[in-house]
């Protein structure tokens, strides 16, 4: 753990995690092992990340947020944890912690997001897809998509290398790097039967 890091003591880090300066990890948070907490990230109370979580430079992570093994969280992403937010209820009075049901944003098993790309609470990110830098995640990610713009569409397919798929013929799909095959049915792809 860098000097500067503020870690909560009640917070449960895994064996070989790195936690780099000026990164905020809250109370009861969960890192699994080997994962990297980047500069100036904050990591939310009670958030859960997986094992070998990579959370870059400034990003921001909020409660309650669940993160698989093998997620990637680019530079100042943010992943959000009101749907309506307000400063204020309708009579004018601040709004305290008791007065909102946080939301929070869910990334499955390997699955990437790219620099400040925004997930606007409750959403989840499949499996293995990839959000493109600056998009705006506001619905379901399936797995393996390759979503992008504002709000986020699939424009096309990824692999588990992240590399974009090639169409071998309709609904048959292989990665140009690892040889992997896989096939489109309804709009959910899935490996190919070996």
């Amino acid at each position: 753990m860098a000097d500067g890091a503020d870690v909560s003591p009640s917070a449960i880090i895994g064996d070989g995690s790195s936690i780099w300066h000026l990164a905020q990890i809250r109370e009861d948070a969960s890192l699994g092992i080997n994962c990297v907490v980047g500069r100036g990230a904050y990591i939310g109370t009670g958030v859960v990340l997986g094992d070998n979580c990579k959370v870059q430079n400034y990003a921001l992570v909020y409660e309650p947020a669940r993160l698989a093994d093998g997620v990637f969280i680019g530079p100042a992403v943010v992943l959000t944890n009101d749907t309506y937010p307000r400063a204020i209820n309708p009579d004018g009075s601040l709004k305290s912690a008791h007065d909102w049901d946080p939301v929070g944003v869910t990334v499955e098993r390997g699955a990437s997001i790219g620099a400040r790309a925004t997930c606007v609470a409750p959403v989840t990110v499949g499996a293995w897809a990839t959000v493109a830098a600056g998009a705006v995640v506001v619905k379901d990610v399936p797995a393996f998509a390759l979503v992008a713009g504002v709000p986020a569409r699939r424009i096309g397919w990824v692999g588990t290398a992240g590399i974009p798929l090639r169409e071998m013929e309709p609904g048959e799909w292989e990665c140009p790097t690892t040889g992997e095959r896989y096939v489109e049915i309804d709009g959910i792809l899935r490996k190919a039967e070996q």
